[in-house]
């Protein structure tokens, strides 16, 4: 196939001015399991070929079907319809040509991971959750290969290959009447190694026994005070109150009729966003992190990027189209969810950079407030600016310590308002797994969010 994919790159070169091809390759194995009883078993293995080629503007074109003569019909469909559109003003950004070959490692490989063992495992949380009298459990676990080989008319060549393990558990329990429901995902690339190092056995009982916990909590007065937040939730912020609204396609527009737009205008960079204690960093070279890559899905090598730095606006996240538009070399933000998919502009790991604080010494002056350890629920507009988190496990704090469980804690704040309040961040980091969806036809990628404990000062909480 090799030889015929250079023809048609051959052919691109020679009708428009630019072009990229990509195969991939997706094999995923499913399971559900619900109260103990499987409900759900599913395994898929598709290959793909997606062409895009730039002249007067963008077109995008992919097939499932490999044989050589459709594969140049598609070749031919992209060429065409890229010289045939509305023409637009795209200047690419200039990359460095590469050739490489790339993988995650994987101890414990998926492709010799049983379905008995998957099933046991499972099986044996179930059995355990069941045993502390939690009376709705439900658990889902994905493993994924992802194989690409990327190629483009500037001569960049790159194969890769991408595992994965992604776990999910909801679990529900009732306290003297009173009902609560907690849920967590995991994700991680590489292999089967990722249950061990999870630990969800004992990571869900203890989850299960906080539920019957704070499922008691009172619910606080409302009015201004002190909020720590815990990993969970400065994870959640970061992505949806940076990640997102330093997006550059959202940024220009592009988005606009889709998730929406943006606060942050191009101008914006080098612009006060919060306190000087604020760090947001997207970072898809994180070894084994859930958004991981070595190189974009544009051939470009990836790298961590300051998105807020210092507590100011710093570094959109671009591919190369954006990148031209802004005069600036692209930070391989662009990705794609399948091989029916162009790809976009997206987050890998985003999270709050850590600090030099120790939890005990961010609690200890405070008189009054929240330790708002996780979130049950959040939503925010289509600009990213006005937001609401809603906890899940907190408790009130009084004179330095953490007190009593609290109901759903609820904090209604601005992007600028939450950052601006941010007074101490601790050295902690915790990553959260996630699947972050965008565009339009939606395309849902693994990512991983996280942070700190973060603690905000004088804020309004009900």
């Amino acid at each position: 196939m090799n030889m015929d994919i250079e023809r048609f790159l051959m052919d691109i070169e020679k009708h428009a001015r630019y072009g990229e091809i990509r195969i991939m390759r997706l094999k995923r194995n499913m399971l559900i399991i619900k109260n103990g009883v499987i409900s759900g078993i599913e395994s898929t293995d598709e290959t793909g070929f997606a062409v895009r080629v730039l002249d007067r503007n963008f077109s995008f074109f992919s097939t499932s079907n490999l044989d050589e003569s459709n594969l140049k019909k598609t070749v031919d469909r992209a060429i065409k319809t890229a010289k045939s559109l509305d023409k637009r003003e795209i200047k690419l950004s200039e990359e460095d040509i590469i050739k490489d070959s790339w993988d995650v490692s994987e101890t414990q490989k998926i492709d010799d991971f049983p379905l008995e063992e998957k099933v046991s495992h499972l099986i044996d949380i179930d059995k355990n959750l069941d045993s502390i009298g939690v009376p709705i459990r439900m658990q889902f676990l994905r493993d994924k290969i992802t194989e690409i080989e990327y190629m483009n008319t500037e001569g960049t060549r790159i194969n890769g290959r991408l595992p994965s393990i992604f776990y999910y558990y909801f679990i529900g329990v009732i306290e003297n009447g009173n009902f609560e429901q907690g849920s967590q995902e995991f994700g991680r690339s590489g292999g089967y190694e990722a249950l061990k190092e999870w630990n969800l056995i004992d990571t869900t009982i203890e989850e299960a026994k906080k539920l019957k916990k704070i499922a008691l909590g009172k619910k606080i007065n409302e009015g201004k005070m002190d909020l720590i937040v815990g990993p969970e939730v400065s994870g959640i912020v970061a992505h949806e109150s940076c990640g997102h609204p330093m997006e550059s396609d959202r940024i220009m527009g592009r988005e606009a009729a889709q998730a929406g737009e943006s606060f942050v205008k191009q101008n914006m960079i080098g612009e006060r966003i919060g306190s000087d204690k604020v760090n947001v960093v997207d970072d898809p070279t994180i070894e084994h992190s859930f958004g991981y890559y070595k190189y974009d899905f544009e051939g470009v090598k990836a790298r961590k990027r300051y998105l807020y730095k210092n507590g100011k606006i710093n570094e959109f996240l671009m591919n190369r189209e954006f990148a031209g538009m802004l005069g600036q070399k692209s930070n391989a933000a662009a990705r794609s969810s399948e091989w029916d998919k162009e790809p976009i502009v997206r987050m890998s790991t985003t999270y709050i950079e850590p600090g030099d604080y120790n939890l005990d010494e961010m609690l200890e002056d405070i008189k009054y407030g929240i330790f708002m350890n996780s979130f049950t629920e959040w939503n925010i507009d289509d600009i990213r600016f006005n937001e609401k988190y809603v906890g899940r496990e907190a408790y009130l704090i009084e004179n330095g310590e953490i007190k009593d469980p609290v109901k759903r804690p609820v904090l209604e704040i601005t992007t600028t308002g939450f950052y601006s309040a941010v007074d101490a961040v601790s050295r902690d980091l915790k990553f959260f797994a996630g699947t972050c969806g965008k565009g339009d036809p939606m395309q849902g990628v693994d990512v991983w969010m996280g942070g700190p404990f973060v603690r905000l000062r004088g804020i309004y909480m009900r």
